[in-house]
């Protein structure tokens, strides 16, 4: 157990976290149940392992050579059009880091005639040469009047909740983010109902976007959504559109467009839509009809988030670290089973320690001037508040040297948890063992288990924090590899917890291990 005084992190650290949490240091620096093991066991040495050229390992090393940044593995992919049977132009153009999962779904809400279409057609323009898009319209899936509603068409309120057949939109949003083929009917305006045999076969996508004046006001609905938009626009102008197009496009006349808006749309707008503009993440002025800005900011948004695992679009407090030929050459020789032992911790340590220098890159920071020898003055940043690291023994332990190379002096407690798994009591977790600073209440924590599996665990150690007073949003929980039932099981159970990775694997295997992982960390790391 680490006792030191806990001291400011070395200058060497202070420029690189100016960028804040979004660039976290591990990317600029890339770019340039057992027996609790003691300090000294976690801390072995092997200087033979990155020994050039002819390092023992010679089977990775190529791989290695990639990993290492050194200024030959730079010169080679600067000058050889080959490097290890890797072509430059497979590495500058393949995107094997791309993990793209999942469905982005954006709904678009305003007032009638506001420009939801238009604004649609501008997102669709700008993704589809990069992304497979789908666009639906809510006015597909009016609900077929009944003869007696037919009869007096004109007193019938479309702009109702009730006029719109909920139940289909929802079951075709759940089968296209679930990646089936759906049809979406055909509505005909001048029958006021479905089109017999119609309708349109969509395909799953990457991006839907669905546009109506009550997306965003029917919550089932808006639970599904990734991104809210709402389009603004003077009621004078809509009225204005809403004419232009029912006369043009719905065989209606001028004087019952008018009523019918004064009469249904304008209350209705009032009480559903209008109001339903709280819930969007983007409002976009559109009475001139083109907010370009808008347009470019919410697709680069989109397109970033494309970018991203689909678990880091539902979980803001998720954060993987971003993925280079490096990190993953580090993985592929961590992963092989044949990997000796000393190669193993030293790879493992070089991935843990990304890890722990990312996890640094959130804590906060205040401004700081310093004088430098010349004279002059840099303004840099200090760090506001004090640290402390925690690891979950036994796995755990292998992170706390990582944590000290990075933060002189910081203090470091364990926490040992039983998992049960046999007899009734089967998936509990146990506390048999902790020890933590006396004032860890007042310190962010770093909790520290490299591997991620069920997350039960993990939050049994959170819960053990916050007991001793630890706020949620001071614990950031650090892995090398998770799987996605552990990251739901953290960042659903505590919102303020963050999760930091370097890897999120495919699933749990049948005996809890992570799919497909590295084995048994504990024993790879610490046995020989």
């Amino acid at each position: 157990m680490e006792q030191a005084v806990h001291s400011p992190l070395p200058a060497v650290h202070t420029k690189q976290f100016t960028g804040g949490p979004e660039t976290p240091i591990a990317n600029s620096a890339m770019r340039s149940v057992g027996i609790p093991g003691s300090s000294s066991a976690s801390s072995s040495s092997h200087p033979e392992v990155n020994s050039g050229p002819h390092s023992p390992f010679s089977k990775h090393h190529e791989v290695a050579s990639m990993c290492v940044g050194s200024p030959t593995s730079s010169a080679l992919l600067g000058s050889s059009p080959r490097l290890g049977g890797i072509s430059r132009l497979s590495l500058q153009n393949s995107k094997p880091l791309k993990q793209r999962q999942g469905v982005f779904l954006i709904g678009v809400a305003g007032g009638t005639a506001s420009g939801k279409t238009t604004v649609c057609d501008l997102i669709y323009q700008r993704l589809h040469d990069d992304s497979a898009v789908v666009m639906l319209s809510q006015d597909s899936f009016y609900r077929p009047l009944t003869q007696e509603e037919r009869n007096s068409v004109q007193e019938y309120n479309f702009d109702h909740p009730s006029s719109f057949d909920e139940e289909a939109i929802i079951h075709t949003l759940l089968e296209l983010k679930a990646g089936r083929a759906v049809t979406v009917p055909e509505y005909d305006f001048a029958t006021h109902s479905r089109v017999e045999g119609g309708g349109r076969r969509v395909e799953p996508a990457d991006v839907i976007i669905i546009e109506g004046i009550l997306v965003l006001h029917m919550e089932r609905i808006r639970s599904l959504l990734n991104m809210k938009v709402y389009v603004d626009t003077d009621d004078d102008v809509r009225l204005a559109r809403r004419i232009q197009r029912d006369v043009a496009e719905r065989g209606r006349d001028v004087a019952g467009v008018i009523g019918q808006y004064t009469k249904f749309v304008k209350p209705s707008f009032d009480m559903f839509v209008a109001p339903s503009r709280r819930h969007a993440d983007v409002i976009i002025p559109w009475a001139a009809g083109n907010n370009i800005v808008a347009i470019d900011l919410i697709t680069e948004h989109i397109r970033t988030k494309l970018g991203q695992h689909a678990l880091r679009r539902i979980y803001p407090n998720l954060h993987v670290v971003p993925s280079n030929y490096q990190i993953r050459g580090m993985h592929t020789i961590i992963r092989d089973t044949t990997t000796p032992k000393n190669e193993f911790v030293f790879y493992a340590d070089r991935l843990i320690r990304l890890v722990v220098e990312a996890g640094l890159g959130h804590l906060p920071f205040q401004e700081h001037h310093v004088h430098t020898p010349t004279g002059a003055v840099y303004c840099g940043v200090r760090f506001a508040r004090q640290l402390c690291g925690v690891s979950i023994i036994r796995s755990g332990e292998a992170m706390e040297n990582a944590l000290r190379a990075c933060c002189q002096g910081v203090k470091i407690g364990k926490i040992l948890v039983h998992r049960h798994t046999e007899g009734p009591g089967s998936g509990e977790q146990d506390l048999i063992y902790q020890k933590l600073p006396s004032d860890i209440a007042e310190r962010y924590v770093m909790l520290m288990d490299p591997i991620l599996a069920t997350g039960n665990t993990a939050c049994k150690a959170i819960k053990t924090l916050m007991a001793r007073g630890v706020a949620q949003d001071h614990i950031l929980f650090l892995s090398i590899v998770a799987a996605p039932e552990g990251i739901t099981k953290i960042c659903g159970t505590y919102p303020g917890v963050k999760v930091i990775t370097s890897e999120i694997d495919e699933a749990l295997g049948a005996d809890y291990q992570v799919v497909p992982g590295v084995g048994n960390f504990g024993d790879r790391y610490f046995c020989d």
